[in-house]
């Protein structure tokens, strides 16, 4: 069954696999090109974007705030693989589905992984990419969230350590890791552990668009900067900000997503 999308308000969706699992995303109309947000493992992306997207220097810009398959909105179906290819499939088909071409992808931690693969497979649909601390790099450090997860057996996180890290991971990120789907989150923390195929920073490296990295200045200095600063990408230190760039430093987010760095 070709994808199908539903729903003439802004909360949208479409099918992304042969079983009718459904990607959702809310929408906020607005002039192209679209800016596409992208969120990380275990979050929502209208959770961590959408007050920067209302922001008056973002305001009037066609938006789209997608969950991944098996977080947020979406569906979590147990059959899927939730590989970094497989993700971003699933968001190609929503902006097909949209009729979206040439966005900008604005996305976040795992979300800017899923980011670069897609505009790997599918460069017709980004022109743009704004990474924050996006994870570029197979087998992160153990403290990484994505090692953590992946460090259990798939069965025994479900079955009883998938409590225990949201106890372990603090209010803000439980408040949206609660919503994902357990065996999603999962084995999407081991694919992104895995990486793609090629790995994400080479793929980056590579792309022809417009890219800029942001890095929080309390994450310490990006591995490799000068190499990728060396193939044209942006690498912004965001001052007084960790990994969750937007909430951070909420001005210096606005102003790359803007183009102003």
């Amino acid at each position: 069954m070709p994808p199908q999308a539903s729903g003439r308000g802004t909360l949208k969706q479409a099918e992304f696999d042969s079983r009718g699992s459904r990607i959702r995303w809310t929408e906020v109309p607005g002039s192209e090109p679209a800016r596409v947000y992208l969120h990380g493992l275990g979050s929502m992306s209208a959770v961590y974007h959408a007050h920067i997207a209302a922001r008056p220097e973002l305001a009037g810009r066609r938006s789209l705030f997608v969950d991944l398959p098996g977080h947020g909105i979406s569906d979590r179906p147990r059959h899927y693989g939730y590989t970094l290819e497989e993700h971003a499939d699933a968001v190609a088909i929503a902006l097909d589905e949209a009729q979206v071409a040439r966005s900008e992808l604005i996305a976040h931690s795992m979300g800017g992984a899923v980011a670069i693969v897609l505009a790997h497979r599918r460069p017709d649909l980004v022109s743009r990419l704004v990474l924050a601390e996006a994870n570029l790099d197979a087998f992160p450090p153990p403290t990484a969230g994505s090692s953590g997860i992946a460090a259990y057996e798939e069965d025994e996180f479900v079955e009883s350590a998938y409590a225990r890290v949201l106890a372990a991971v603090g209010p803000l990120w439980a408040a949206t890791m609660r919503l994902a789907d357990p065996r999603a989150l999962h084995r999407t923390a081991a694919a992104l552990r895995r990486g793609s195929d090629p790995v994400m920073r080479t793929i980056l490296e590579g792309l022809a668009v417009d890219r800029v990295y942001l890095q929080g200045e309390h994450s310490g200095e990006l591995p490799g900067r000068e190499r990728l600063e060396a193939t044209g990408v942006r690498v912004v230190t965001v001052p007084g900000a960790g990994h969750n760039v937007m909430f951070d430093n909420p001005d210096a987010f606005v102003a790359a997503v803007a183009g102003w760095h």
